[in-house]
């Protein structure tokens, strides 16, 4: 989140898009089910890290976490008019994919300092069956500069919203489930990182395991 946005106006215009829009959608079009809210952190500094399966995901998992969350998305999706408006309201800021953004990580981390908590999905990209096979180190490697937690949150369902070859939504059952909070790495050594990001994983695809 740009350190040139008003907080207030911002999160105002968050939680109104999330209760009129987000959470009724959820609630009632995808009969969502919700587990471990009560494992969310309501204070201080939380990077929310998922599985990813659907461009509904950031809506989605903010509207369940109970508290405004921060995502990095792919910089061409800031090209579009319109679009671009939106997601930064709802808290994105651009990333290079594939490359480590510096400007990205700097941006996780001003969106920290301002109280919103950063959202990462750990495989960097959406997977066809919602499982982390290739998790990246972004997320542990910010926790560990923000000295933060790791919450894990698997989605389930989400592959199915969208039909290939149709723009509508379509009313799928769909799972949320909120695990235990994972201490950050005390330290941005690689071998760290890469221990705390697998178990980050390992916690979120047995949570999808679980199913509905």
């Amino acid at each position: 989140m740009p350190r040139n946005r008003e907080p207030a106006v911002s999160l105002m215009l968050y939680h109104a898009f999330k209760w009129s829009v987000v959470a009724p959608m959820l609630n009632v079009y995808f009969r969502g089910r919700i587990y471990g809210v009560e494992n969310v952190p309501q204070q201080g500094p939380l990077v929310v890290v998922s599985n990813h399966a659907s461009d509904f995901d950031p809506l989605i998992l903010s509207s369940c976490v109970g508290r405004p969350v921060a995502y990095m998305a792919k910089e061409e999706l800031f090209r579009v008019p319109i679009l671009k408006q939106g997601i930064q309201l709802y808290g994105a800021y651009p990333v290079k994919r594939g490359s480590a953004d510096r400007s990205a990580i700097r941006a996780a981390l001003a969106c920290l300092d301002a109280g919103w908590a950063a959202g990462i999905f750990l495989q960097g990209t959406r997977t066809p069956d919602a499982r982390i096979t290739e998790p990246k180190l972004g997320a542990a490697l910010i926790a560990a500069k923000a000295k933060a937690p790791l919450l894990p949150v698997s989605l389930w369902g989400t592959e199915g919203i969208i039909r290939k070859g149709s723009a509508i939504p379509r009313p799928v059952a769909l799972t949320v489930r909120i695990g235990e909070v994972i201490d950050a790495p005390s330290s941005t050594d690689r071998l760290e990182l890469e221990a705390v990001t697998q178990k980050c994983a390992e916690v979120i695809n047995g949570m999808h395991d679980l199913g509905r």
